[in-house]
């Protein structure tokens, strides 16, 4: 199990907060679809945390693996955030790999607190 922090740069840019990454920044970018859970999960706020893992967990929502794409990365569906309908289409990059090893079936998530 994995906890990240994601945050909204301007209002505009969702990345991921990776301390390890020695990549760019640009990388870290959630698009095409990530942006858009995120807004949804984040319900205005600026930053969340986001616990995932590859099991099943009380509480979580699933992204379910739908194929592999050619642009370095994996294409994920997402039905339903919170027992509400949302249909939503998430591509996730091979920033995926770094954190994960691998492009699960299923990846299991929920935001939650985090307190430093």
């Amino acid at each position: 199990m994995e906890i990240l922090r994601f945050y909204n740069e301007n209002s505009k840019q969702w990345y991921a907060d990776i301390p390890t990454w020695t990549g760019r920044k640009s990388s870290l970018r959630m698009v095409a679809g990530a942006d858009k859970l995120l807004d949804i999960i984040a319900n205005g706020r600026t930053e969340v945390y986001v616990h995932f893992s590859e099991n099943d967990f009380s509480g979580s929502d699933v992204l379910e693996f739908k194929k592999k794409t050619w642009i370095n990365g994996a294409t994920y569906r997402i039905n339903k955030y919170m027992g509400t309908d949302i249909n939503l289409k998430v591509w996730l990059c091979n920033v995926t790999l770094f954190v994960l090893g691998k492009f699960p079936d299923k990846i299991y998530f929920t935001e939650v607190d985090y307190d430093f």
